[in-house]
């Protein structure tokens, strides 16, 4: 099953304090994965960050406005406890917890109105997003700069296509060099341009100690690169007594060529279009910053007074 969202978690989160004993936040979790039947894979399941498991974020930010509503409280750092409030709630339960719910307690929309990401009006559309968004704060961040970076890649991707060839060497070699390969720009400027000598476009060094070569290949293609290309690239590999060697294109692979290229001996790395452009993003080529932005977080051990 797909995992709920956090406030799909919340209503479950505050029952197992209905006991009125203090519980750790991962003895809860645990249990209510074990209630949903969550698998080890879907607990494993980590945000795009790949800083913190997508269930126990969620399950987090449960506790988190549960608290700020004032149905649960914290004695000490990973600790809850219900409060009488949470207990008249679970007396008459709702259906679901959500924002919308919790907004009739007054600690809730001061919270709401100091936090610094709550830039809505009390119409409740702000709210009412929460609810069909599902998401944590932390992913909401993580999934607008994903949709972001995604048009970014598309926009790079139309205008490396609408380049001159000329222009197209000289992004795969600042390319290759801002990854690591090729040493200087000199070096590096080998590596496209020389006209090509059976399928293969130039060669570049591995390392700077250019202990090993690594032959590329680089083409503007419009339509899908298939199968034949491929073939003839490994047979100009083998006549080079070459071992490596990269295929960029602005289009796309056939699933054939990607299928015939991983049976190779030879290693043959594919590099189509998108994930040309998700490298000039990644190495900053052809993008420049607009604004950098640092996240924290509350430093609990900071706080701690033990």
């Amino acid at each position: 099953m797909a995992i709920p969202g956090f406030q799909e978690l919340t209503l479950p989160v505050l029952r197992e304090y209905a006991d009125g004993r203090e519980h750790t936040t991962r003895d809860v979790r645990d249990r209510i994965a074990l209630q949903l039947g969550l698998t080890s894979a879907e607990l494993a399941e980590q945000l795009p960050s790949r800083r913190a498991f997508k269930y126990a974020n969620r399950a987090a930010w449960a506790h988190f406005y549960l608290k700020q509503a004032a149905l649960l409280e914290s004695p000490r750092r990973g600790v809850y406890r219900i409060t009488e409030r949470g207990q008249d709630v679970l007396s008459s339960p709702p259906g679901r917890i959500d924002i919308p719910f919790l907004m009739q307690y007054p600690e809730m929309v001061e919270f709401r109105k100091k936090s610094a990401t709550d830039k809505a009006d009390d119409s409740g559309v702000d709210d009412a997003h929460d609810v069909a968004a599902e998401l944590t704060p932390d992913e909401q961040i993580i999934t607008g700069y994903q949709r972001q970076r995604d048009s970014l890649a598309v926009q790079l991707l139309t205008r490396v296509q609408q380049a001159s060839p000329g222009f197209f060497e000289r992004l795969v070699v600042e390319l290759l060099v801002a990854m690591g390969y090729g040493g200087s720009h000199e070096d590096a400027a080998q590596v496209v341009g020389r006209g090509g000598d059976e399928g293969i476009d130039g060669i570049i060094k591995e390392d700077r100690l250019g202990l090993e070569s690594v032959y590329v290949q680089a083409k503007r293609w419009q339509s899908t690169v298939g199968r034949p290309i491929i073939q003839q690239f490994a047979g100009a590999l083998q006549g080079q007594r070459a071992r490596k060697g990269v295929l960029i294109t602005t289009s796309s692979f056939s699933r054939e060529a990607v299928d015939y290229a991983q049976g190779l001996q030879t290693t043959i790395v594919l590099l189509d279009g998108t994930q040309l452009a998700q490298l000039m993003i990644e190495y900053g080529v052809g993008v420049s910053d607009v604004q950098t932005i640092r996240l924290k977080k509350l430093d609990e051990d900071y706080f701690a007074e033990e």
